[in-house]
C-alpha cells in the first residue's frame, strides 16, 4: 500500500474519533516515522500541522441481549471428571427473592439461582458429592425456607453426601440452609448464630413534618398501613406483627432442632446472638473445624472418591471460576439519588420478615428487606 494511502487512513482516524465532538477547529500535530514490516511494508515520515475543522454527527447503535446462558460445570484445578466430581454450590450474600440488581452485577435471583444449580446437580450423573460455600448473613424468611426446603428434597432424591462449609458468616437463614446438609464445617473465626426474627419498622412522622411532608394515606382496613413509617405503630399492631415475628422464630427453632437433635437445648442460641465457630461447635451447631479444603475432603471421604476427582463449580459464560473462593458478583442496587441509606424510606421494599443477623441499618435498604 502507497504512503498516500496510509496518510488517507489516518485522517480518517483522526476524522472519526473526533466527529460530532468538536465544531471548532482542532490543532493536529503529528511527527515521526511510521515502520511496517511484513505484506504491506512503509517506511518514512508522515508529518501534518495545521488547524483541521471538522463538525458532524456519530451515530453508534448497540445491541442489548438479556438472554443469559446455561449453567455450565466449569472445572476448579486439577482432577479428572472420569473419577467423579465433586461440585461446590456457592450461596453468597442476602438470600431474598428477588433479582439483586446492581453496577458489576449478574442480576440473579439468589432463589432461583439455587433452585437452577440443584436441578443442574441433579440431572448430571457424575456428581458424587456436594460442598455449600455458605457466606450469608441471612435473609427473608419465606426465601431462607424455600431455599432449605428445595436442599432437603434434593438430597431425598440424589442420595448423595452434602457438606456445608461456613465462610466468613453462616448466620440466620444462611445458617438453616446449612442445617440441611449432612455435615457442617465451620471457620473457627466464622461468625454462627443470629437464629431469631427481625422487621424492620421505622418511625418517621416527626423526620416527616420538618420537610412539611404529611402522611394522607386513602385505605380501607384499619391496619392495612400497620408498620408504615408515616406513622407511630398502634399497641394491636405490634402485637399482631409480634405474634408473627414468633411464629416465624418458633418455626425456625423446630426445623433447625429437627435437622440437628444434638443442638443442646439449654445453649440459649435462638436469641439471636452470634458466637465464634468453636463456640458453635460446643452446642452442637456445627460438627467440626475446619477449612474449606477440609470441607471438600469430607465430602470425597463419605462419596468414597479418591483425591483425583474433579471439582467443579456451576457458572455461566459470562461468570468467572478460576478458584473454589470465586463469587458471583450479586450487590444490590442502590435506587437512591443520593448514595444515602435511610432507614425506612424505601417504603416499596418494606416491610419483609427476615432470619437475618443484622448489625447495621443499611443492609434494610440495600437489599430491600
Amino acid at each position: 500500500m502507497r504512503r498516500s494511502a496510509w496518510l488517507l487512513i489516518a485522517i480518517g482516524l483522526v476524522l472519526g474519533l473526533a466527529g460530532g465532538c468538536r465544531s471548532k477547529p482542532m490543532q493536529v500535530c503529528m511527527n515521526g516515522d511510521m515502520d511496517m514490516n511484513g505484506d504491506m511494508a512503509m517506511t518514512g515520515s508522515m508529518n501534518m500541522t495545521g488547524d483541521l475543522g471538522m463538525s458532524g454527527t456519530i451515530v453508534t447503535s448497540m445491541k442489548t441481549d438479556n438472554r443469559a446462558s446455561r449453567l455450565a460445570a466449569v472445572a476448579i484445578g486439577k482432577g479428572s471428571a472420569q473419577c467423579g466430581k465433586l461440585a461446590i454450590v456457592d450461596i453468597d450474600g442476602l438470600l431474598l427473592n428477588r433479582n439483586m440488581g446492581g453496577f458489576g452485577s449478574m442480576g440473579e435471583n439468589p432463589v432461583a439461582l439455587f433452585r437452577e444449580k440443584l436441578d443442574a446437580l441433579e440431572s448430571d450423573p457424575q456428581i458424587a458429592a456436594v460442598v455449600l460455600r455458605i457466606n450469608s448473613p441471612g435473609g427473608g424468611v419465606t426465601a431462607s425456607d424455600i431455599m432449605a426446603r428445595d436442599l432437603r428434597q434434593f438430597c431425598d432424591r440424589k442420595n448423595i453426601p452434602v457438606v456445608a462449609c461456613l465462610m466468613d458468616v453462616g448466620a440466620g437463614g444462611g445458617y438453616l440452609l446449612a442445617s440441611a446438609a449432612d455435615v457442617i464445617v465451620a471457620h473457627p473465626t466464622t461468625i454462627v448464630g443470629g437464629l431469631g426474627v427481625i422487621l424492620n419498622s421505622y418511625n418517621l412522622q416527626e423526620t416527616m413534618g420538618q420537610f412539611n411532608v404529611v402522611a394522607r394515606p386513602i385505605k380501607s382496613g384499619k391496619k392495612v398501613d400497620a408498620a408504615s413509617p408515616a406513622r407511630p405503630l398502634e399497641p394491636e399492631e405490634l402485637e399482631m406483627l409480634q405474634s408473627l415475628a414468633t411464629g416465624f422464630h418458633s418455626r425456625l427453632k423446630q426445623q433447625i432442632h429437627d435437622a440437628r437433635p444434638l443442638v443442646a437445648e439449654e445453649a440459649d442460641i435462638f436469641d439471636g446472638r452470634v458466637i465464634a465457630g468453636d463456640q458453635a461447635a460446643a452446642v452442637g451447631l456445627v460438627d467440626r473445624l475446619g477449612y474449606l479444603d477440609d470441607a471438600l475432603a469430607e465430602a470425597r471421604t463419605l462419596a468414597k472418591l479418591g483425591p483425583e476427582s474433579s471439582v467443579v463449580m456451576l457458572r455461566r459464560d459470562n461468570d468467572r471460576a478460576y478458584t473454589q473462593f470465586d463469587v458471583t458478583p450479586n450487590i444490590a442496587q442502590q435506587t437512591a439519588v443520593v448514595p444515602l441509606n435511610v432507614p425506612g424510606l424505601d417504603r416499596s421494599q418494606l416491610p419483609t420478615f427476615l432470619y437475618i443477623w443484622q448489625p447495621e441499618t443499611s443492609l434494610t435498604t440495600a437489599s430491600g428487606g
